[in-house]
């Protein structure tokens, strides 16, 4: 029997659930990004406290240097070395959790003004 009866139902909400999945992603890519953006900002600071000059320092070494620490920050963030994203995506999952709690306010029936003063 491959009636419409016979197929699977949508659950109630269901439309609602592909916006929630394509926000939470875009929150997860965004929450990478700043953990990316935070090691590489450590990374950085930690290679400042150089010590003594190498033999082979130049402006390129330099630039290679910041490309290797800009892939090497994308990495931890990706594998989650810090843990910022994962804090930060916990906090966004307890926020909506409690939103959804909240009952929607009452939409205001909005006509034609009414004069009282008549």
């Amino acid at each position: 029997m491959t009636g419409p009866a016979s197929g699977p139902r949508p659950i109630a909400g269901a439309a609602a659930k592909p916006a929630q999945t394509a926000e939470r992603a875009k929150m997860q890519t965004v929450a990478k990004q700043f953990e990316a953006v935070f090691a590489r900002q450590m990374i950085g600071s930690m290679r400042q406290a150089d010590l003594a000059e190498g033999v082979f320092d130049s402006s390129a070494t330099g630039q290679f240097r910041d490309m290797a620490d800009s892939r090497t920050a994308d990495s931890m963030a990706d594998a989650g070395g810090l843990g910022i994203a994962q804090m930060l995506m916990r906090q966004y999952d307890a926020g909506h959790a409690a939103q959804a709690k909240i009952a929607p306010p009452a939409k205001a029936v909005t006509g034609p003004a009414v004069d009282s003063s008549e």
